[in-house]
Order: C-alpha cells, then sequence, then structure tokens
C-alpha cells in the first residue's frame, strides 16, 4: 500500500477450505464476487484449471517471475497453452513426527537419526508399530485417514489419470496402500481420531498416539494442538515411508474480472516471493516453493525450539528434494480426498470390513464425478 497510495488491501480469513472452495466455484460460474487476489489449494488446483480463461495470465500482467520456483510446483498451475493463473504459495514435503517420550518408554530408539531407519518404507513403519503398540498403551498413528491421505499423495498416479478418468478400482498402488492401512487398523495400530476435532486435539495432549504424517506445515499444528505441556516432547524424523511425497501447498491467482489486475499480480508476486516464504515458515512451518528460498541460509539454519531444537529448515529442505514430481490432480480430485477418500477409512475404524469400506470409497467416488 506504500507503493500503490490508491490500493487499500484487506485480507479474507478463508477458514475450512471445503466451503471455502464450494463458494468459490460459485463465484467462478457466476463470474461475480471475486476477490481481486484468489487463494486455490492443492486438491483444488485440477477443479480450476477448467476455468483457466477466466484468471490473468501472470506471465503477461505480472512482473519477471521465471524460473523461481520448483518446476513441478509452476507446471500444475500452468494450461497446455503455456497460460500461467497461480503463482506457487507453498509446498507439503512429507517427513513423519513422533513422540520421543513415548518411544524411550517402548524401548524404541528415539534420536532422529535412530528413528529414521523405521519410516523407510511402509513395512518398516507398520511393523514398527506393531512393535511399539505391544509395548505401550498409546496407539502408533492418530487416523487411518491422515495416514491414507499420505500414501496416496506421494503415489505417481492418484485417484485420476492425466486424461481426468477415475482410476481408484484399477490403481494398484491405491489398492496396496488400502490394503495395509486397513490392516493396521485390525492390528489396533490407529487411534481412531478424525483429524482436526477436539478429540483429536486432545489425543495429541495426552498422549494418545505416537506418530504423525508430517507435512512441514503440521509442525505448527502439533504445536499448537499438543500445547506448552508437551514441548520437546516432539521431534521429527528425515524419512517419510517409500521415498519422498508433498501434502499441501496452495497459488495464487487474479481473476480476470478484477479492476486492479495489474496491482494484485504484483501483490500476489510480492505475497509468494523468497523472502515472505521463509518469514511463513518460520511463523506456521508452511514451507517455500521457491528455489531461491531452498538454498537460503535462514532457511536451512531455522531450527524449532518446540521440537527440541530440531534444524527443521535443512530437514525439509531435504525432504523437498525428494520430490520429484507433484502427482496429477485431475478435476474432481479435492470433493473426493474430502468426501470419499477420508471417510472410509473412518469407516473402517467404527466397524465396517476393509472390503466394505473400500466399495463406500468407490460409490462415493463415482457419485462425485456423476
Amino acid at each position: 500500500m506504500t507503493l500503490h497510495p490508491n490500493i487499500k488491501i484487506t485480507h479474507q480469513h478463508t477458514g475450512d477450505g471445503g466451503p471455502y472452495h464450494e463458494a468459490l466455484f460459485t463465484q467462478l460460474a457466476a463470474n461475480a464476487g471475486l476477490a481481486d487476489v484468489v487463494a486455490v489449494e492443492e486438491g483444488h488446483i485440477g477443479r480450476v484449471m477448467p476455468f483457466a480463461d477466466k484468471f490473468a495470465d501472470l506471465n503477461q500482467i505480472g512482473p519477471d517471475t521465471s524460473g523461481r520456483w520448483l518446476p513441478w510446483k509452476t507446471a500444475r498451475a500452468t494450461t497446455a497453452d503455456g497460460k500461467l493463473i497461480g503463482y506457487g504459495t507453498d509446498v507439503g514435503p512429507l517427513a513423519i513426527c513422533y513422540r520421543k517420550d513415548l518411544f524411550e518408554s517402548a524401548g524404541l530408539p528415539s534420536a532422529p537419526a535412530e528413528v529414521a531407519p523405521l519410516f523407510a518404507t511402509w513395512d518398516s513403519y507398520f511393523a514398527a508399530g506393531k512393535d511399539f503398540t505391544a509395548n505401550s498403551d498409546a496407539a502408533w498413528f492418530d487416523s487411518a485417514t491422515q495416514i491414507f491421505n499420505a500414501m496416496v499423495n506421494q503415489l505417481p498416479v492418484g485417484f485420476s489419470d492425466r486424461s481426468n478418468n477415475l482410476v481408484i478400482e484399477t490403481n494398484p498402488d491405491i489398492r496396496a496402500s488400502w490394503n495395509q492401512v486397513t490392516q493396521a487398523v485390525t492390528d489396533g495400530l490407529s487411534a481412531k481420531l478424525p483429524a482436526w476435532g477436539d478429540e483429536w486435539t486432545a489425543g495429541f495432549q495426552n498422549g494418545a498416539f505416537a506418530t504423525q504424517a508430517c507435512p512441514s506445515w503440521m509442525l505448527g499444528v502439533i504445536t499448537e494442538r499438543s500445547g506448552p505441556d508437551n514441548a520437546g516432547k516432539w521431534a521429527v524424523a528425515d524419512a517419510f515411508p517409500n521415498g519422498g511425497g508433498n501434502w499441501g501447498g496452495a497459488w495464487l491467482t487474479v481473476p480476470s474480472s478484477g479492476d486492479h489486475q495489474t496491482e494484485a499480480a504484483e501483490l500476489a508476486a510480492w505475497l509468494t516471493a523468497p523472502e515472505q516464504q521463509i518469514k511463513a515458515f518460520q511463523a506456521s512451518g508452511t514451507f517455500p516453493s521457491q528455489l531461491q528460498a531452498l538454498s537460503n541460509p535462514t532457511l536451512l539454519s531455522t531450527t524449532n525450539e518446540y521440537f527440541g531444537g530440531q534444524e527443521v529448515g535443512a530437514l525439509f529442505a531435504a525432504r523437498a528434494q525428494a520430490i520429484t514430481e507433484a502427482q496429477w490432480k485431475g478435476p474432481n480430485d479435492g470433493p473426493i480426498q474430502e468426501n470419499a477418500s477420508s471417510p472410509a477409512p473412518q469407516a473402517v475404524e467404527q466397524g465396517a470390513s476393509p472390503e466394505e469400506g473400500s466399495q463406500q470409497f468407490v460409490e462415493e467416488a463415482k457419485r462425485i464425478v456423476g
């Protein structure tokens, strides 16, 4: 606003992602009510791309940002004919967070370097969970939904192929992930605590589970939910089963209906610049998608006191480099994850058989696709 005296910036907090995006698509269909800068979350970017004509081409109206981002981050917001509709904010490189004190009580190693081999593969992760639960009253992980979503997000192909065909029934990797996570429920590894609710928060506070699928932004969530009494008890391992994976991130777009598109593009570029991305990571764990930020000494030296002073900047920079390509997200992937993929493992935790849960998953996904 200092550089543009005629502009006043008003921040609208989006709240929960599901209702926010539903409102966004209503606005896009009506071509009315859109803000000058609009955020789009990773799970919904595929759903936005068919509306690319309603967004400004940031290659044309924005400042030169070529070479700024991880290539796969930019690619997901670029149309087939080269139109860039979004500046990347954060990414969510995956690691595993764990409770050091619970590991020690169960006879498992607790130092991050010693714990990392336990998380080398999903087989080793679940095997370690069986060892843990045999010697602890706590569960191994919070919920099957969280683990299943993390597993699916790292697959080469997820719910949809690049032609946007639903492939849940024919994707053997999804079936293998489903079988593993539902077997873990049968083995008693899940605390059966759906994410984001009060019981989930209580689970963090009372040590109900020992591990958590941990994209970088989860550091802030764990700190908030676990509370000051658990400071220093959590750690994060520089590992994620079966390699790298991404869970989360967003883009800032500029609708072509706006009255201040050039200024909006400048604001979006400033908000996603390396300096701001590093500050956001230090504040809440949202990890930079900017190449310059990933090698910045400020980022690499960033520590987290709640996690025992670990150098989380360097750790998640390594996890980000382990991601070679972001999974294709079709136009229905966001609604499928929220309304089909997430409820199905919870149904198994509540007593449905794995096959019943799988059938629920497939039928709801088909209903969403229509």
